[in-house]
């Protein structure tokens, strides 16, 4: 059977197409539930470990914290935050249940964020991108995963200024183990790469913060580049931090100029390194090679 959908796919890659787009709306919709809650979830783990260590102290803090509902990525069922109507299967289509909706609430007219249509299509364009690149392969099931990760640190980190490691962990795992068989480069290259991509980031931090006593990215970061090489080797992590600090100055100076953002205010340094190393995933060799061609001529 599986065989058999496989052959199909091969000869008719439109079909295969289609079904990958409506897999990223699909996944898209759930990442959307997952970039929301999941950091609420977090903040319940914490709060429920500070209860357990202060004890007596927060007795009347946790009295109320245990009338509150125990959020997970399944319960409660969505609901407006504005009237908590209910959200019904028919109105959590993506994309299409936010056009039929006209972007409010079917019962109090409140505006649901464009965010959510914005995310569901960009997982699934992103998800054909992939599938187009790789073809019908077991690699692109993996860069897949790999591409909706991505998509959930980069939206958690511009949110939260978080990059959980429930996340990184995992692709960085992900990325070591398809590697064994040199699936993307060779095993060696890939322990080098984490290791080289955790250990950069983690000597700039140090010495940026014995110089100025701050601390200037988060050790989410280190991970998250340590993902990127164990997937892709060493070799082109230099060309991904260039290409991650170029948009990171470009946005960085744009806020401070067009929307009075201070020098002092930190800004995520996550989503440039998702939006480069997915880039360098894709295409990162021929970057590379054209930039060196540039430089050496």
């Amino acid at each position: 059977m599986f065989s058999e959908i496989i052959t199909t796919f091969e000869y008719y890659p439109l079909s295969f197409y289609l079904t990958i787009l409506v897999l990223g709306l699909t996944i898209g919709s759930f990442l959307n539930v997952v970039i929301f809650r999941f950091p609420k979830i977090l903040e319940q783990g914490w709060y429920q470990e500070c209860r357990e260590f202060l004890a007596d102290e927060i007795k009347e803090s946790s009295e109320k914290a245990q009338q509150s509902p125990l959020i997970t990525l399944s319960k409660p069922n969505s609901t407006c935050p504005n009237c908590q109507h209910e959200i019904r299967y028919y109105e959590n289509i993506p994309v299409i249940s936010w056009l039929f909706l006209k972007g409010k609430c079917s019962q109090c007219k409140t505006a649901i964020s464009i965010r959510y249509p914005i995310v569901e299509t960009v997982t699934a364009a992103l998800s054909v991108v992939v599938a187009v690149h790789y073809g019908v392969a077991p690699i692109t099931f993996f860069a897949l995963i790999l591409t909706w990760g991505l998509i959930c640190l980069t939206m958690i980190d511009f949110d939260h200024m978080l990059l959980p490691d429930q996340f990184t962990y995992p692709l960085l795992w992900l990325g070591l183990l398809i590697n064994i068989n040199a699936t993307i480069v060779p095993l060696d290259e890939a322990v080098i790469g984490a290791v080289a991509g955790y250990m950069s980031l983690f000597s700039v931090f140090w010495l940026f913060k014995l110089i100025t006593g701050k601390e200037g990215m988060g050790y989410g970061d280190f991970k998250l580049l340590a993902v990127f090489g164990a997937w892709m080797g060493w070799q082109l992590l230099p060309l991904l931090i260039l290409m991650a600090s170029a948009v990171g100055a470009v946005i960085g100076i744009s806020l401070m100029l067009f929307k009075n953002h201070s020098r002092e205010q930190a800004i995520p340094f996550g989503p440039y390194l998702a939006i480069a190393g997915w880039i360098c995933l894709l295409w990162g060799e021929g970057i590379w090679q054209w930039y060196l061609d540039i430089v050496l001529t």
